[in-house]
This record gives C-alpha cells, structure tokens and sequence, in this order.
C-alpha cells in the first residue's frame, strides 16, 4: 500500500521504537490519523515538550528541572539508595508505594564477555553520593539476570570501604525478569525480602 511521505515517515519513526515493528507502527499512525484535529494537537505538543526534559543532576531519574521530584521531597527517607538500572525501574518501584527512599539510576549494567564497560556507568556519582550525603543502606534493584548478578556483586565490592549496609532485592522477581515489567505484588515482596550481600 501507498501512504503519502509523512505517512512513511511517521511509521518509519514508530517503527524505531521497542516493540513496535513495521506493521504496529502503521497501526498506530492510522489510530494518530483518525483522531480529532483537539487530541492530535494535545499529542504532538506532548511530543514537542519532550525535549525539555533531562536526567536529575543528582539520581539520573527524569527530571524538568536540576532535580527530578523524588529528590526534591524532603519527606523521603535520605540515607536509603535504591539502585536501578534505568528510569523505568524506578517508576516500577514507585508503583509499589512501598519504597519512600531515594534513587540512583545507573544507566546499564556490566556485560559479561565484554571488555570493561563499567566507565559508562554511574558508579563514581554512586560512591561520591555515598560518601557525601550521610547514606546508611544501598538496595541492589538490578535485575535478576547474569549482568544484574555480576553489577551487583561488583558494587557490593565497590561499596565496601563504606560503613553502609548493602542490600539486594529479594527472589521474589524471577531469575532472568525485568523489573520495569513486573507487577506492584512481586516487587513489593522483593523489596520486602531484600537481604544483606556478604
């Protein structure tokens, strides 16, 4: 089928996305072209605002400003880092209600069979986080996958120098899960259940 050069270009850009192939992106711009003209505009101002947002200067999580909101409630415990990989962790945990620490995203994790890649990540903001803002617990939420194992293991080592407690999410994720996929009930209990690395 023939569609007009935006046409094209829109699926050609939807189609980039995760999860979305060929063919769910020229679902998704057919459901786009179908709107009124009210909720395509509020759609495409969403998309241009996009760009105003950054990473906190602080956590790495989703932020308008310096800060992201979790970092500025000051009613959130300060001296618990729970650490992740990426944003959408942290809104998985969020979901949870459970969890009135703070965050640190550490944008990856280490690859195994690869060559050190650990410069890529945001490990010296988590030791200089640690050393400077009076942090008594650090909670491992990596992923419970090989890479999730072996960074955890690796900043359990790094973090030793440290007086702090280490702590990685209990087993109630599955081996070889994603966080930002589970449900609210599985995280709560791996939250619940985290246990102290030794």
């Amino acid at each position: 089928m023939h569609y007009p050069k935006v046409f094209q270009s829109l699926i050609a850009h939807f189609s980039t996305l995760p999860s979305v192939g060929p063919k769910m992106a020229e679902r998704i711009v057919l459901y786009l072209f179908k709107q009124d003209e009210e909720r395509l505009q509020s759609f495409s101002e969403s998309l241009e605002e996009l760009h105003h947002l950054k990473s906190c200067t602080r956590c790495f999580h989703i932020a308008e400003g310096e800060l992201c909101m979790i970092c500025t409630d000051t009613k959130r415990i300060q001296d618990t880092l729970c650490l992740v990989e990426e944003p959408l962790d942290v809104i998985a945990i969020e979901r949870t209600g459970i969890y009135q620490g703070l965050y640190h995203v550490l944008g990856g994790l280490l690859e195994s069979g690869k060559n050190d890649n650990s410069s890529n990540l945001r490990i010296s903001e988590l030791l200089h986080r640690v050393e400077n803002d009076h942090i008594k617990e650090v909670i491992l939420a990596t992923n419970p996958t090989t890479e999730g194992d072996m960074t955890a293991l690796y900043l359990k080592k790094k973090l030793e120098p440290f007086d702090i407690k280490v702590t990685r999410i209990g087993r109630g994720m599955a081996t070889g899960g994603d966080i930002e996929y589970a449900d609210e009930m599985t995280l709560t209990a791996s939250l619940t259940n985290r246990k102290e690395l030794v």
